[in-house]
């Protein structure tokens, strides 16, 4: 074996030009990708410095006039700054604890289940709420929670309770608009779990049932450990998205009564660009939140890298 590592021939490295030449039938294919890529996500990138002026249709991007960090220092000053900051986060860090572990063990629960006919029914009805539109899932939501004729009331009534306005009390907004996301996503974010626990060898798991081990025990030192860096990456990902709250949801589910917990960063962006017509100051914001959502993702990123050893890069 040594004397075959020392005669071996030196792989010659081959230039960018001939890996085309080579390869050139697989980039045919990945150009389509990065011409969309590039068109609606770096062109779109011009537009990025009508955050740092104040922008005037009339003048154009470049003709408009310079105010520098003027709309950054207006948001920080806002009495809105520390609300809205506040409110995505606490639904974003929410929404990750209590989602993100959920199709992990779905897919685990699942993996684990010996017949495989109602596996696939199960997993059929978990997927099945991914395909509900936003505005549907909202409309359900506020008909099944209704003080007046919704089921959840008329349930709680039945058993001697009193009718509760959910959507009005803003010490449930936040619960509801959490679990309701789990629910409709949780079967679809397990897909990749399944996935990555169909590469484990089924060699390992005779192995350790040979040896006694136990279902819990298959799952906690055989599965869990196999798909632990899919987890941690997926995990990056939605770290570097901590401040990205999907605007349609909260819109739809948004009310006056609500509203003080309700109203983050993708809602005040639309108020203050569309309602109150100030694309600067709007640009302005949604620039900061990205900034910190890369940040995070860095971070994150660094962090897993080093405790870990696994990282996007």
């Amino acid at each position: 074996m040594k004397r075959r590592e020392k005669n071996a021939v030196p792989r010659q490295k081959l230039s960018f030009a001939k890996v085309m030449r080579r390869d050139y039938p697989l980039w045919l294919f990945l150009l389509p990708g990065l011409i969309i890529t590039f068109i609606f996500s770096y062109i779109p990138l011009y537009g990025v410095q009508i955050a740092f002026r104040d922008y005037m249709p009339t003048l154009g991007f470049s003709g408009s006039p310079w105010v520098g960090l003027k709309y950054f220092k207006q948001f920080f000053d806002s009495p809105y700054f520390f609300t809205t900051l506040r409110n995505t986060l606490i639904i974003s860090v929410y929404s990750l604890i209590a989602g993100f572990p959920i199709p992990i063990l779905l897919a685990l629960a699942l993996n684990a289940f010996k017949h495989k006919h109602y596996t696939k029914v199960i997993q059929t009805v978990t997927y099945a709420p991914n395909f509900i539109s936003v505005v549907v899932m909202c409309g359900m939501l506020t008909l099944f929670l209704s003080p007046s004729s919704g089921v959840v009331n008329k349930i709680i009534e039945l058993f001697g309770g009193e009718a509760v306005n959910f959507m009005a009390q803003k010490e449930y907004w936040r619960h509801i608009y959490v679990w309701s996301g789990i629910w409709q996503t949780m079967g679809w974010n397990s897909i990749i779990y399944f996935a990555a626990l169909a590469n484990v060898s089924p060699d390992l798991h005779e192995a350790a049932i040979m040896d006694g081990a136990t279902k819990l025990q298959v799952i906690r030192h055989i599965d869990l450990p196999c798909i632990m860096p899919t987890a941690i990456v997926l995990l990056i990902l939605s770290c570097g998205s901590i401040l990205s709250v999907g605007f349609e949801k909260v819109f739809l589910l948004q009310n006056p009564l609500n509203k003080s917990v309700s109203e983050v960063i993708s809602t005040y962006v639309y108020q203050v660009g569309m309602i109150n017509a100030n694309p600067s100051y709007s640009s302005a914001i949604g620039l900061f939140n990205s900034a910190i959502n890369a940040v995070m993702l860095i971070f994150v990123n660094k962090i897993a890298r080093k405790g870990a050893g696994i990282s996007l890069y």
